[in-house]
């Protein structure tokens, strides 16, 4: 019987996600990974930088990677080297070489069309190992059926949705949380891949692909839900006198959960850089998702209805700023949905303090 290795026996003992076993298959990945933006990059580097464990010896071939842009394949390949990352030319070469694929995409429209890239690509391939394709990004619960129908006619292939949550910090150091739903074995064997080499934990909800997606959505609904109320409240202690600084320390004594705090601090402080953030594009699509999800079930969510609107604010304030050539940042983060409260109160949406507002009387 094979002893089992002291690195690999240090993480058995640990305290494991549900669906991670406790062994890892007999052979290493082929892992693809597509997409690249703010939270992918960080994930596929992790993936890559990877220290995996398998009953063979064998050592993890480089993961292949795609995006877009090549330049940011690039870059990750200048980053880590040729032992860790390969670049494909196109997404077809993904869905051939890789029998885990990983996408991580910005829209439902670029997930589907990826999709349909995959599909092309393995329409006469033959490959004699299961494939597993895990989607990460955050899409409409529908979406999730509609791929695993695309991919029901090609022998050997599995499905799993996996979005993940974190900001991009929290995907750099590896403590995303992952909620995974579909085939329980591809599960079992996508969690041993990404936890601990991307995320912190997973969530099991299911073998139905539509739990995860939805379950993300809900997730998102709190956190928009918070950050509108802060957003309300820091804007109402401007007008006050109060002061956002204050109303912030308030956050971090009452409050003290970590992403609370940091986006009540990016808020009082108008740091609103979406490249180091969560960009308002995605959170107006996340938004308008959750919106559909409260109309199909018949769940009124007023707080997501009024943050999409201010979302819509922060933008449209943005938009012009750019005509202008006014614009401070590249992308603007969804936390900047406070300027729809500002404005309301007469304050200026993206530069709290620079139009009128009450002084505090010392």
């Amino acid at each position: 019987m094979t002893a089992t290795p002291p690195q690999l026996q240090a993480v058995v003992n640990e305290s494991l996600p549900f669906s991670r076993p406790p062994t890892p298959g007999l052979h290493a990945h082929n892992v693809g990974f597509v997409g690249l933006g703010a939270m992918g990059y960080k994930m596929a580097r992790n993936l890559a930088n990877r220290q995996t464990y398998h009953q063979t010896g064998s050592t993890p071939p480089p993961v292949l990677v795609y995006n877009r842009t090549v330049a940011k394949s690039e870059s990750l390949l200048k980053e880590l080297g040729a032992a860790k990352i390969k670049i494909a030319q196109n997404p077809e070469q993904v869905a051939k070489e890789c029998d885990v694929i990983i996408t991580c995409l910005a829209s439902d429209d670029a997930v589907k069309s990826m999709y349909e890239s995959f599909c092309v690509g393995l329409e006469d391939a033959k490959h004699d190992r299961p494939k597993i394709f895990v989607e990460a990004s955050t899409i409409y619960p529908a979406l999730a059926g509609e791929l695993d129908l695309m991919l029901s006619h090609i022998p050997r292939t599995h499905l799993i949705t996996c979005p993940v949550f974190g900001r991009p910090s929290a995907a750099e150091h590896a403590q995303l949380i992952l909620v995974m739903a579909g085939d329980y074995r591809s599960k079992k064997e996508v969690a041993y891949l990404l936890v601990p080499a991307v995320g912190r934990r997973v969530i099991d909800v299911g073998g139905n692909l539509e739990k995860a997606p939805t379950f993300k959505l809900i997730g998102n609904s709190l956190i928009l839900g918070f950050m509108e109320a802060m957003a309300e409240s820091m804007t109402m202690a401007e007008k006050t006198g109060i002061g956002s600084e204050t109303t912030l320390d308030f956050i971090r004594d009452m409050f003290p959960a970590v992403p609370l705090v940091n986006y009540a601090t990016k808020i009082a402080n108008n740091q609103f850089d979406g490249t180091k953030g969560f960009a308002i594009d995605g959170g107006i699509k996340d938004a308008s998702h959750i919106r559909r999800l409260t109309n199909e079930h018949n769940t009124p969510m007023p707080m997501i209805d009024i943050a999409h609107q201010h979302l819509l604010t922060a933008r449209a304030i943005y938009e012009a700023q750019k005509i202008e050539g006014q614009e401070t940042y590249e992308v603007l983060d969804w936390c900047a949905l406070v300027a729809g409260s500002r404005v309301a109160g007469g304050l200026d949406g993206l530069g709290s303090g620079t139009k009128t507002k009450v002084v505090r009387d010392d």
